[in-house]
């Protein structure tokens, strides 16, 4: 059996900035969109909702919905990944000598990144900390959310993928960490039951699509891993969405975090898990969405491109331009929650296009530095990059990408390979395919980018870069 899509379904929801460095959804809006877009996709396909075999469901992972048991009903808008408000919690629990115990237990490290500080917040404010003294809070991700509307309130469950994003979560006992949990004040039973990432059993039965049973949960990042086929230790993958995200399958043992993060990369049924090695960006699309709705610069991202192709063909590039996009902070290999954005380097002769170079030039360095990151600090070679995500269908920032990591960049016929991922895991748990070897044989390549530049024009780009790094790092000063 074949894996191409047959029809299509999209929809943006709102941005919400309460203020600065706050950022939320409407969790809602996020139910209300997802199943108002699986809908149009099975109008489109004429498909029967009750002939589905499978559903799968992927999500933006670390970002946190609390919600009460009883009326269904969201207790706060959802604080999203990127949202910076919890900094003072990451540093008391520095401040109290626990960064090596969730480095050691989670494979993540203390940050306002991940759901755990969010939970904490949360359980600051009246309203919520009274539904959990009354026993009706329920905190989870976006896929946690998702399933207990689909189900109608009857599953309140996530999948280990998503569970090792919470900073809350052993990767080792595969199981929720009481020291953590104690010292953030979360009582263990506002929280989902955690499963593999394609049970046995399927996790509930979606009863808005008619039905169907819901076969598989993975997190955003690891679905596109799943989807790319990266199923052997050493393979890897790039997703350009809102950030930028390298993950690396390390199979049955998870690397030292440091650095870069370690991660659940997959279960399947009663199997050992597998992890994988991961780089976080916070900001990739974001930049360019940022660029448009913001500053105006461009109509579309189809002129972005033309802009950043005539610097590229022209030798101009960015003229001496770089932009690090630090929006909310320095995820890996930095780290730095004080850096913000800058744009460096400008003369009287930097234009439009030069800037938009600039922009996509940033998205392939901060994936270099998370490449090197990973090499070194997990002992693997990378060799080649697949790559997906809404920004993987430019062409000229694949060129750009493979010229500063020097190493191939391939880009397959698929780039929607969350979705996919997800939907292959539902699948093989489902029956519809035998193994990972018959899915590895559904990976099609649609294009692939060689490194144009020569090794002393990457390394002078590479230098140049990290002074600019270096200047946007610290700006805050708390």
């Amino acid at each position: 059996m074949g894996a191409k899509p047959v029809s299509y379904s999209y929809l943006e929801h709102r941005q919400i900035y309460p203020r600065p460095g706050w950022v939320e959804h409407d969790p809602l809006e996020i139910a209300g969109n997802a199943l108002r877009v699986a809908r149009e996709a099975l109008r489109a396909a004429r498909a029967d909702p009750g002939g589905l075999a499978a559903v799968g469901v992927t999500n933006q992972r670390e970002t946190l919905v609390a919600w009460d048991r009883v009326t269904g009903l969201p207790l706060y808008n959802a604080i999203v990944w990127q949202d910076t408000r919890t900094q003072r919690i990451v540093d008391d629990l520095v401040a109290r000598g626990l960064r090596g115990a969730v480095m050691e237990k989670t494979g993540l490290m203390p940050f306002t990144y991940f759901s755990a500080t969010k939970a904490a917040w949360l359980l600051e404010q009246p309203r919520i900390r009274e539904a959990a003294e009354r026993g009706r809070l329920a905190l989870g991700t976006i896929d946690s959310w998702l399933l207990w509307r689909l189900t109608g309130g009857r599953v309140h469950a996530t999948d280990v993928t998503n569970a090792s994003r919470t900073m809350l979560f052993n990767i080792h006992s595969l199981d929720w960490d009481d020291e953590l949990l104690e010292a953030l004040h979360i009582p263990r039973e506002a929280l989902p039951e955690v499963r593999p990432s394609a049970p046995l059993e399927p996790y509930g039965h979606a009863e808005s699509l008619g039905g169907a049973p819901i076969h598989a949960v993975l997190g955003d990042q690891q679905a596109a891993l799943f989807g790319q086929a990266a199923y052997e230790p050493g393979e890897a993958k790039n997703t350009y969405g809102t950030g930028c995200f390298l993950l690396v399958n390390t199979g049955h043992r998870p690397p030292k975090p440091g650095r870069i993060l370690a991660t659940l990369a997959y279960q399947l049924g009663g199997e050992p898990p597998v992890y994988a090695a991961e780089g976080s960006v916070a900001v990739a699309g974001a930049a360019i969405k940022w660029l448009r709705d913001r500053l105006g610069l461009f109509r579309d991202v189809a002129e972005l491109d033309r802009l950043a192709e005539e610097a590229y063909r022209s030798g101009e590039r960015g003229m001496g331009a770089y932009f690090v996009p630090a929006f909310s902070g320095l995820y890996a290999p930095y780290w730095d929650a004080t850096a913000r954005g800058a744009l460096l380097g400008l003369t009287a002769a930097v234009g439009r296009r030069h800037i938009a170079y600039a922009v996509l030039e940033a998205i392939a360095q901060r994936t270099v530095d998370v490449l090197e990151a990973v090499e070194g600090d997990a002992g693997v070679h990378i060799g080649e990059l697949r790559v997906d995500g809404g920004a993987a269908k430019s062409n000229i920032l694949l060129q750009i990408q493979a010229d500063a990591a020097g190493i191939p960049v391939l880009r397959p016929r698929n780039t929607e390979t969350t979705s996919l991922g997800a939907a292959l895991a539902a699948g093989l748990a489902a029956g519809l395919w035998e193994g990972l070897g018959e899915l590895a044989g559904l990976w099609e390549l649609d294009a692939r980018f060689e490194p144009a530049a020569t090794g002393e024009e990457r390394e002078e780009a590479r230098r140049a870069w990290l002074r600019a790094v270096e200047k946007a790092r610290g700006w805050l000063e708390h």
